[in-house]
């Protein structure tokens, strides 16, 4: 029988990496409507296919290994792969919760949870993807913990391409900017932002890194000359943008829900 589950994209607009002495990354990201569809099936060997060919899929392949099942995995995403949506992260966490289902194991939302994280680590592919896709909403860190709400804004988005997850991390100047700018960026947060406010703190954390591409910075001009403000998704050659109409090409909202099971399975 086979068994579908989504789970929402994700775009983190500040991200500061753990702090050298130890300790944990901080970030502020939300889950968006477009996200990751996974069809899984009992099977004899582990599979992963994306809208039906064969590919790699390591976190995928990963979790089903620490889940300790077998099962043959398609994957159906609703946004680019690898453009910084949290792709890889989505259908890690939908084939958690397909997998708990299709072979009832015994494991609580938590934990699948968790599994889905330590898959995505191992993998190199993402940082916290799947805790903000577990519960949408824009979630952001503060000192006091995780705080979340839920913007009713319109978001436009244009992509031109991905950035390798596993080169960012390993780049030490770039950990170093980014711990400094992140850090900045999450302490100027209010106590409930907006999504204009993520996306302006956004623009200053890409520019005082520099990982911006010319992509990113004519896609970013082009929305503050029609008076919107515009942030780069991490990690991908990816811009997203509030308080436009039709200047960038694709337009969602934040998705208020989660990771779920799919009817008709």
């Amino acid at each position: 029988m086979v068994i579908r589950a989504f789970a929402p994209g994700s775009v983190t607009g500040l991200f500061a990496p753990p702090p050298a002495e130890g300790g944990a990354s901080r970030g502020a990201s939300f889950a968006i409507r477009d996200g990751v569809v996974v069809e899984l099936e009992p099977a004899d060997t582990i599979s992963v296919t994306v809208e039906g060919e064969p590919a790699p899929f390591e976190p995928v392949e990963g979790l089903c290994s620490d889940l300790g099942v077998t099962a043959s995995v398609d994957v159906r995403p609703e946004v680019p792969l690898g453009h910084g949506f949290g792709a890889s992260g989505a259908a890690t966490l939908a084939t958690a919760i397909a997998a708990a289902d299709a072979f009832d194991l015994p494991r609580s939302r938590a934990e699948l949870v968790d599994a889905a994280h330590r898959a995505e680590m191992a993998a190199g592919t993402g940082q916290g993807d799947v805790f903000i896709q577990e519960r949408g909403g824009l979630l952001w860190t503060t000192d006091a913990g995780i705080r979340r709400t839920v913007p009713s804004s319109p978001i436009e988005y244009a992509t031109a391409g991905g950035i390798d997850t596993a080169t960012m991390l390993d780049d030490e100047a770039f950990m170093t900017a980014a711990r400094r700018a992140g850090i900045r960026g999450l302490d100027a947060l209010d106590s409930e932002p907006t999504l204009r406010q993520l996306a302006e703190r956004s623009r200053e954390y890409v520019a005082e890194t520099g990982i911006a591409t010319s992509f990113v910075d004519r896609q970013i001009e082009r929305v503050e000359a029609a008076g919107g403000a515009a942030g780069m998704a991490l990690f991908g050659e990816t811009v997203f943008a509030v308080d436009v109409d039709g200047i960038l090409p694709e337009r969602t909202h934040v998705s208020p829900v989660g990771a779920r099971l799919l009817s008709g399975t």
